[in-house]
């Protein structure tokens, strides 16, 4: 159900980018994603009794419109990110 994106001229596929305590999710700008997304972090959240913390959350892309970015972060519960960023 979730699509991530392809990188270099071997086209290899990424789709997710962990360090520590920190998730990175690279996909189409799809609505169906959005919504993968957010059940694999509400399952989470069941399953390990952990909360994610939407506050420190944020959703971003690029060359998508500001409008489809309002919605996924609507959809998401989060902050958008802004580029450049840290």
């Amino acid at each position: 159900m979730f699509s991530g994106v392809e990188v270099g001229f071997e086209r290899v596929n990424v789709d997710l980018l962990q360090c520590a305590d920190d998730t990175v999710f690279f996909c189409k700008p799809l609505y169906l994603n959005v919504l993968t997304v957010k059940a694999i972090l509400r399952c989470f959240e069941l399953v390990s009794r952990l909360r994610v913390n939407f506050c420190k959350s944020a959703v971003g892309a690029v060359g998508i419109s500001k409008l489809d970015l309002i919605v996924y972060s609507k959809c998401l519960n989060c902050r958008q990110m802004v580029l450049s960023f840290k």
